[in-house]
């Protein structure tokens, strides 16, 4: 019988004194064998990256195994010293990490940074080096090798990126792999191919692999085994049919429940509501001027948008990176300055307002963003950033507070939670004190962009609950940015779909999904992981292990 590449036995890691609970991890016990892919599975705070951070030596100082042993072809990688440690990484055990861009060196080209692990592990001479660096970014599938060696990170698309640090995980054919939520930030297209290439990459180099992720679908696309966490504890685990479509555990089923179903959101009839945002042949172009080492260019990132949202709607807008989301974005709420076109709300077209007369209008688009770590400041108190709008627009700021107040309840947070700052919150509780702060000015239209990607499933499915229920109670508009097409399918009411800077497709949840037109969208549809899994009715399975 084949031996693990990794065998974790007994494994306790200790928290800090005085927090919420002792172990960040506790008598976790998995094996991991060669050519094997699995996938950790919990909520935020559940120790799966405190697992692969144990197995790599890369744990804060604040933490500490106090038990079992990691053994790793034959060591436990616990006793060894951490000089031997660093010889073993990026050697024979390797991580992949969720952010490429801030695991890459701004400073030198990617070629570099490849060869760099050559020259610190191997006795290559410089042209080997180069070679066998060239080789890798062939398989990894980056196109035109040589401009990709001499590229500096910023250069790069996040795919790109994503395959460079996978590049450098590989150059010493690791036998352990561990990869942290590596297409989280992803869109489908870009995540397909990376979720392809793990499964190439297992068969070529028979390594075993560790996949961190939130992600059910990319679960059901790769997961030869699941194991699910919960507060560091191991509550579940099996093969991923087992896991993914007989769950036993009650936390599994929680899981897998708030997972969005495909079959699209209820059809509401808005026809009659009157318009509320309507946008007409909106153009922007950048002029990208050249350098030494590329030519000068010109890039249409929007080009004759048209389309009417009304009062109390969810629109979609889905696409990939570089389809023009964002750039729609900033120009409806006038980051950007449209280069033609309209944007009407209730009447007035504020494209071509100037910056004093759009001042007032500021108030009537507001905008949640992807990441609720970045959206708020760590200096000031939630009261103070609540209320920060309204004052700014004239408002008392004790009515300002008694409101912040209200909305806090509304998203489910206690009145002391003014008081306190934004590290004291989860990322879900977060997100949900940016959604407050942009209802504090009495919007019109709320722009959520990427609003619910980086969170776990069930606090996504909170999120999601409550944006529904608050555009119901405020009869207010929403833009909902997403590469998910499940939690599209989950929140909207009708849809567009972006290419290149265009609209090539907009209709109805139901008629985009289910009866695609453009070869784009039947495209981003077949680019969904786990497309042949549907999320089991849990109500209809046989009662959870320890029901009563």
């Amino acid at each position: 019988m084949t031996d693990p590449i990794l065998s974790i036995r007994n494994l306790t890691v200790d928290l800090p004194k005085g927090g919420d609970r002792p172990h960040a991890v506790e008598n976790l016990t998995l094996d991991i064998m060669p050519k094997e892919i699995v996938c950790i599975v919990g909520e935020s705070g559940s120790g799966k990256s405190i697992t692969s951070f144990t197995t790599m030596g890369l744990l804060p100082k604040a933490l500490k195994p106090s038990q079992g042993e990691v053994i790793f072809e034959g060591r436990d990688l616990l006793k060894i010293a951490p000089r031997e440690h660093a010889k073993l990484r990026g050697a024979r055990m390797a991580m992949i990490f969720q952010e490429p861009m801030s695991a890459l060196n701004p400073c030198y080209t990617v070629g570099n940074q490849i060869e760099e692990m050559f020259e610190a592990h191997t006795g290559l001479s410089a042209a080997e080096r180069r070679a066998r660096t060239l080789r890798l970014l062939e398989e990894v599938r980056l196109p035109e090798p040589a401009r990709i060696h001499a590229s500096y990170p910023h250069q790069l698309s996040g795919g790109q990126r994503q395959r460079i640090v996978i590049a450098m995980a590989l150059a010493l054919d690791p036998a352990l792999l561990i990869a942290d939520e590596p297409t989280t930030a992803l869109d489908l297209s870009t995540q397909a191919q990376i979720l392809h290439l793990f499964k190439d990459l297992r068969e070529k180099h028979d390594a075993g692999i560790m996949f961190v992720t939130h992600d059910f679908d990319v679960v059901a696309e790769i997961a030869d085994r699941v194991v699910v966490m919960k507060q560091g504890r191991i509550v579940e685990q099996g093969t991923a049919d087992e896991v993914l479509n007989r769950p036993r555990h009650p936390y599994t089923r929680q899981l897998i429940d708030a997972v969005p179903r495909r079959g699209g959101s209820a059809t509401r009839n808005l026809d009659t509501r009157p318009e509320m945002l309507r946008v007409a042949g909106l153009n922007k172009t950048y002029h990208v001027k050249g350098t030494m080492f590329r030519p000068a260019r010109t890039v249409e990132a929007c080009r004759d948008i048209d389309f009417t949202v009304r009062e109390g709607e969810t629109l979609g807008i889905v696409g990939e990176s570089g389809s023009g989301k964002s750039t729609l974005v900033k120009c409806l709420i006038r980051l950007e300055d449209p280069d033609n076109g309209a944007v009407w709300v209730e009447g007035t077209n504020i494209a071509i307002c100037s910056r004093a007369a759009l001042h007032p209008f500021r108030k009537d688009i507001q905008i949640v963003f992807q990441d609720p770590y970045g959206s708020l400041n760590p200096r000031r108190t939630i009261g103070d950033q609540l209320v920060e709008g309204p004052v700014n627009f004239g408002e008392d700021r004790a009515e300002a507070m008694a409101r912040a107040r209200e909305l806090l309840s509304i998203v489910r947070l206690g009145p002391e939670a003014l008081n306190r700052y934004p590290n004291q919150f989860s990322g879900g509780q977060r997100q949900r004190i940016c959604i407050a702060r942009a209802l504090m000015v009495r919007p019109k239209v709320l722009i959520a962009d990427e609003a619910v990607s980086a969170l776990d499933v069930s606090v996504q499915k909170e999120v999601l609950r409550l944006l529904n229920e608050i555009r119901d109670r405020m009869g207010l508009t929403i833009l909902f940015i997403t590469h998910d097409l499940r939690v599209a399918a989950e929140i909207c009411d009708n849809l567009i779909v972006m290419q290149k800077g265009t609209i090539v497709e907009q209709g109805t949840v139901d008629a985009v999904f289910g009866h695609p037109a453009h070869p784009y969208t039947q495209q981003l549809l077949a680019a969904q992981p786990g497309r042949g899994w549907v999320v089991p009715d849990i109500a209809a399975l046989p009662p959870a292990e320890g029901a009563a």
